[in-house]
């Protein structure tokens, strides 16, 4: 057990957590007083010793539970979730499952190791398969590598295309058998929610492997570390270098800017107008048809949460929005925690660490009040909402946690509707999505695109949605 606690200080000191040697002898001194057989107190023990500041307690939980309880927690979360969903015993659960499994077995065709231990939820064979392709994941790679995501590679590697089509044919079968009733309704309903469960883990696998290795090999530079590092557990001094992270990431976005801008000016190859000119030609393209209309620089509408929940997030969007607020014909940056103001002029009239510092720190709205996305949005629908048109991309940035207050994401559909397109960051992991407060479940339908966006690397992959 010293070496998983040794490994698993490594891990909180690449995660921005400082744990010195004295201090894991402490937690080895007291394991051995209080023994690893309760679960709860091999928890306090270990946060008690290692950690000594108030802030590092959040990014502990959160890793100690990526570390040592791994997926079979995740396996049982998701299936007590179901069983409340469906509102189902045990007993009746456990029934439902054995009806499934009588009739995978009527079922024409091989199906896969994987979709037989999903619908029947052996979570056994469930964790086995996952951490198979994992360690092949971690080990092998693919020759993908380097183009894909390792969500896309474990998708490709489980093969997840077929699963879902295994899991359409199934209840194809279901329908064709004409049977009726709550029974009926409540497989119809588990096979929907297998899938989405099945992504869940997967996220949840790879963060856990992520976590494992400080989401960073050790031989890359501090640079790459903060890159790839979540918001959520930036260090003081990750903060101070934000600047710089912030630097690189607008002049990027202005590489990809100025390209696009000369393939306008050039003119791209029109296929219609092209065979039209040519018609009397018998087709044969000797006149060339150029589109040359050219991108217009669209306007920009910034939301941003400011509350402490997504401080650090908060702190390094609006950065990355005043270095490039020169790219657009007009931007207007607001930020919110129960109420919204505008911080426009601010941005303009300021350099960038006073306008930030600023923004958060209470001088336009109140910080310390409890969240609330549904007010906020009500806010700017009643103020801001008719200067919004269809050059407008609308970007919201927040964890959609609104302490259970009315939603208002009809808010977001009026948005939708006029903007040119309503893209949301979400600093959280999309896993927590819909837990607890979240309302991200009502938002994310009326935006065009909803990402979850923890780190600077993740923003870079959506830099191009918001390139004019």
């Amino acid at each position: 057990m010293q070496a998983r606690v040794i490994e698993f200080a490594n891990v909180l000191r690449r995660n921005g957590i400082r744990v010195s040697l004295s201090e894991n002898m402490d937690a080895f001194r007291a394991l051995d007083l209080l023994g690893i057989s309760d679960p709860l107190l091999f928890r306090n023990a270990l946060r008690t010793t290692l950690v000594k500041r108030t802030g590092d307690v959040k990014p502990f939980e959160e890793l100690f539970d990526y570390f040592f309880l791994g997926i079979g927690q995740a396996l049982d979360a998701l299936e007590r979730k179901i069983m409340d969903e469906l509102g189902l015993t045990p007993e009746q659960f456990q029934e439902m499952l054995e009806q499934i499994g009588k009739l995978l077995k009527e079922m024409a065709g091989d199906l896969s190791e994987l979709t037989k231990a999903l619908l029947q939820n052996n979570r056994g064979e469930l964790e086995r398969l996952l951490r198979q392709a994992m360690e092949q994941e971690m080990q092998n790679g693919t020759p993908d590598s380097l183009r894909h995501t390792p969500y896309t590679r474990m998708m490709m590697r489980l093969q997840l295309d077929r699963v879902q089509s295994e899991i359409e044919r199934f209840k194809g079968m279901l329908q064709m058998l004409g049977e009726s009733g709550e029974d009926l309704q409540n497989v119809m309903r588990y096979l929907d929610e297998r899938m989405r469960d099945l992504n869940r883990l997967l996220r949840e696998i790879i963060q856990q492997e992520q976590r494992k290795q400080g989401a960073e090999p050790r031989d890359y530079s501090q640079r790459s570390a903060l890159a790839d590092k979540s918001f959520s557990f930036y260090t003081e001094d990750d903060i101070r270098r934000m600047n710089d992270a912030v630097a690189r990431l607008a002049q990027r976005l202005k590489n990809r800017l100025s390209v696009r801008r000369k393939k306008a000016v050039r003119g791209r190859f029109n296929v219609k107008e092209t065979l039209r000119k040519n018609l009397q030609y018998g087709g044969v393209p000797f006149t060339i048809q150029l589109d040359r209309r050219k991108k217009t620089k669209p306007q920009v509408m910034l939301l941003c949460d400011i509350s402490d929940s997504v401080l650090n997030a908060s702190r390094f969007m609006l950065q990355f929005v005043y270095s490039v607020q020169d790219l657009y014909s007009k931007v207007r940056s607001f930020v919110f925690v129960a109420e919204i103001g505008e911080v426009t002029k601010l941005f303009e009239e300021h350099d960038i660490s006073t306008a930030v510092e600023t923004a958060l720190k209470g001088d336009v709205i109140d910080v310390f009040s409890h969240s609330n996305f549904g007010r906020a949005f009500e806010q700017f629908h009643r103020n801001f909402f008719p200067a919004i048109s269809t050059k407008t991309t609308v970007l919201i940035i927040g964890d959609g946690r609104n302490n259970y207050n009315r939603p208002n994401d009809w808010v977001l559909r009026e948005i939708k509707r006029k903007a040119k397109q309503l893209i949301w960051l979400n600093p959280e992991s999309r896993m927590t999505w819909g837990i607890g407060d979240s309302e991200m479940p009502r938002y994310a339908p009326h935006c065009h695109i909803a990402e979850e966006c923890r780190s600077i690397n993740q923003l870079y992959k959506i830099v191009d949605l918001i390139t004019p």
